[in-house]
């Protein structure tokens, strides 16, 4: 059996890990409530980074149920215990459902089986019942402790020594419904299963013309009917925190039948389980198929997704955001003091955040209680801006007003895709589109890029012509990677001709969005997977983290020679443990001479008669497929976003004689770390390196220490960046999550 103790580095014991020593410090990990993708990539990092700091972990088995009957249910979790798990929905420590840990005797006999095991840090996975229980427990600690040694259960010495508890929150749970995250746990693969459905059916419905109602998780919280309605474009949702207004009937079924008109062969209705009307009376999926057959007489067919929506492999997004929450939860347990309360590991934009649990969990029940008294409309603000945003875009993509109730700006806007094609482009083309057209501007379509703008190909793009474009991969606008710099006076001239006032340029750089490969199944074998990237090594980064890659190389971080060797002794160790597979990660521009055949045949020679390799280049399949539930939901509301500083805009300058020629009329739209920037090109200049096509900064260059933390490297990890206990405020108040 191979030591817990990961191997020496170079240079020094980090210095960040002598304040945070977790020696003598017992960790315990649990799940609990509904299971959820990404709940065993949580259980991984809290695994290793516990170990990692020198603290005993130990797994607690079906959730409360194992703490109160203890015994068995309390296992030292070792460094192996969470190998090959990443990949692996569920949660391989079990769930269960516990009425003991409701009463004061049952938590009584949770507690005397923790002191036991000397465990005073706990970290809880699972919903805002989980994490209440787990307050309530904090609480009553002492009291607990001093009524066990008063019952001759512990000693007096032991109430001293375990006298406080330390609890730290993740939130996993499938249906977003937590106020203070801006995503929890197990929502994106959740998604990724609901549009892997939907996108099934619309093929099938277009060819027999049908209607479908497709009935989602959520019977609280209508978060994945109403962004799966976003990122497929459906005709109808509903939603708990939203009712459908009275006489909702007649005007479904008038869309319903509009639709039909345009030769639309596809209606698409989602329906949230916890649907109400504005009397708090359940909308079915089945009553609303009786109601379009009964009015319509349109061939309709219902689909309940159910529990297929919890299962399966989590996506990369629930791996990274369980790693990345996993590590700062334990963080958090080692910076923790008796005064400090218990907290939730939250995401806000691209950071990870802690926040009072107390706070998050009140927010949350405020939204029931909302629902409950028919305060709809504090129900959703309760959600957050970015639950409101979502209904607000929502409504104005789907629904268009009469030419006649549009006040015309006379103003031409055009859109154009530029660089490489990434998925969501087209996601982003339709969302501008009809934004621009509910703003009165006339839109205009340029296809093939610079070079297609330079020659004129250029044509007005209305309405129903976007109709289906979020589930396409691609551009179907087409793209090229031509620069506008030897077309300029071409396209000035294009510009003048169609007399566009503004343009939207979606498109950058270098983008992509997929890394599929496993190495899990095979023994004594060793990946080398190239991605594409150009210079930007965030696909080797963030694949390998949410792989549990052994290692990535990318430009941004130079390696050479004496990096490659240690690499490979470490892979070579490896082999000799349980864990008999390797990954490893190359940016394809990562280094000139270090090339992906280089590194392979390295690996090769030095792994001979302990293991064998495998090289794969990834090349342009990365840039294929149909576009990720994020992606459509990304590139919908960032370009409406986008559409709505362009009117303002337009607005500011049109008919007053004016023109837009200062900096801010220029402007890149993007996550800055948890805030959505308009930003001037101009400012952008100097942060830019544009030989690489690169930002001179990249915010994900922080977790690159996760990687190798977790892979049993040392490296350091820089909490500076960590999210300090912070009141509650407003769900999602910053906008987007972009954790990947």
């Amino acid at each position: 059996m191979a030591s817990n103790v990961p191997p020496t580095p170079r240079g020094s014991f980090p210095r960040y890990l002598e304040h945070l020593s977790g020696s003598g410090k017992a960790i315990g990990v649990l799940t609990s409530g509904g299971d959820a993708q990404g709940m065993n990539a949580a259980v991984r990092a809290v695994v290793r980074m516990g170990i990692y700091v020198g603290a005993k972990v130990y797994f607690i088995y079906e959730g409360y149920q194992g703490m109160v009957d203890g015994g068995s249910n309390i296992v030292e979790a070792k460094w192996e215990s969470v190998s090959s798990i990443l990949q692996v929905g569920g949660t391989i420590i079990g769930s269960a459902r516990c009425k003991a840990f409701h009463t004061r005797e049952g938590r009584l006999q949770a507690a005397g089986n923790l002191v036991q095991w000397g465990i005073t840090n706990l970290c809880v996975i699972g919903g805002d019942g989980s994490l209440t229980g787990a307050n309530i427990f904090r609480k009553e600690w002492s009291e607990l402790l001093e009524e066990l040694a008063k019952n001759g259960k512990i000693s007096e010495e032991a109430v001293t020594k375990y006298s406080y508890l330390n609890v730290v929150g993740m939130v996993g749970s499938i249906d977003n419904d937590f106020c203070g995250t801006d995503m929890t746990i197990g929502t994106d693969s959740a998604l990724h299963r609901i549009m892997e459905v939907i996108d099934a059916i619309m093929t099938t419905a277009q060819s027999h013309q049908r209607t479908f109602v497709l009935e989602v998780m959520g019977r609280h919280c209508g978060y994945l009917a109403l962004v799966s309605a976003l990122a497929c474009g459906a005709d109808w949702v509903f939603l708990p925190e939203s009712p459908p207004e009275e006489g909702w009937e007649e005007n479904m079924c008038v869309k319903l039948s509009e639709n039909r008109a345009r030769k639309k062969r596809l209606n698409i209705i989602i329906v949230a389980e916890g649907a109400i009307d504005t009397q708090n009376q359940p909308i079915s999926s089945e009553k609303i198929k009786d109601l379009v057959v009964k009015q319509l007489g349109f061939d309709t067919r219902v689909t309940i997704l159910g529990h297929v929506q919890r299962g399966g492999t989590p996506s990369a997004f629930d791996r990274i955001l369980a790693s990345r929450m996993g590590v700062e939860a334990v963080v958090a347990l080692l910076e923790a003091t008796p005064e400090t309360p218990a907290c939730v590991v939250s995401l806000s934009g691209n950071q990870a955040v802690r926040l009072p649990l107390v706070e998050c969990v009140q927010m949350t029940q405020d939204v029931q209680k909302a629902m409950d008294e028919r305060r709809f409309k504090d129900a959703v603000r309760l959600r957050g801006r970015s639950f409101e945003g979502n209904l607000n875009i929502y409504k104005r993509l789907a629904i268009k007003l009469p030419d006649d109730q549009i006040t015309k700006s006379n103003c031409n806007v055009a859109v154009i895709n530029v660089g490489a094609p990434a998925a969501g482009m087209n996601a982003a083309v339709r969302s501008a589109v009809r934004v621009g057209i509910a703003d009165g501007h006339k839109m205009l379509a340029i296809y093939d890029g610079f070079d297609g703008f330079a020659k004129g190909q250029i044509k007005e793009i209305g309405w129903s012509d976007v109709g289906g474009w979020t589930g396409q991969g691609g551009s179907i606008l087409g793209t090229k990677r031509a620069l506008p710099g030897k077309f300029l006076e071409e396209i000035a001239e294009q510009i003048r001709a169609h007399s566009i006032n503004a343009l939207l340029i979606i498109g950058g750089f270098e983008t992509c969005d997929r890394i599929k490969q496993s190495a899990s199944g095979t023994k004594r074998r060793v990946f080398i997977i190239e991605t594409m990237g150009g210079y930007c090594g965030y696909l080797a980064n963030m694949g390998g983290l949410a792989a549990g890659a052994d290692a990535a190389y990318i430009f941004e971080e130079p390696f050479d020679i004496r990096d490659l060797q240690s690499n490979v002794e470490h892979l070579t160790e490896k082999m000799k443990t349980s864990i008999q597979r390797g990954l490893v990660l190359r940016n394809e521009s990562c280094s000139e001479n270090y090339t992906t055949d280089f590194i392979y045949q390295l690996y090769s020679e030095e792994g001979k008669g302990v293991f064998d390799c495998r090289k794969n280049v990834l090349g342009h399949m990365q840039q294929g497929g149909v576009p990720s539930p994020f992606d459509r939901n990304f590139g919908t509301k960032i370009s409406a976003r986008a559409m709505q500083w362009i009117t303002t805009k337009l607005k500011e300058s049109y008919g007053k004689g004016k023109k837009c020629v200062s900096d801010d009329c220029i402007c890149v739209l993007g996550i800055s770390k948890r805030n959505v920037l308009f930003q001037p090109v101009a400012d952008l200049k100097k942060e830019t390196d544009f030989e690489h096509r690169i930002p001179k900064e990249q915010w994900w260059l922080k977790l690159r220490p996760l990687m190798k933390i977790l892979a049993k490297y040392k490296a350091s990890f820089d909490v500076s960046d960590s999210g300090q206990l912070e009141a509650v405020q407003d769900q999602n108040t910053q906008g987007e999550p972009a954790a990947i």
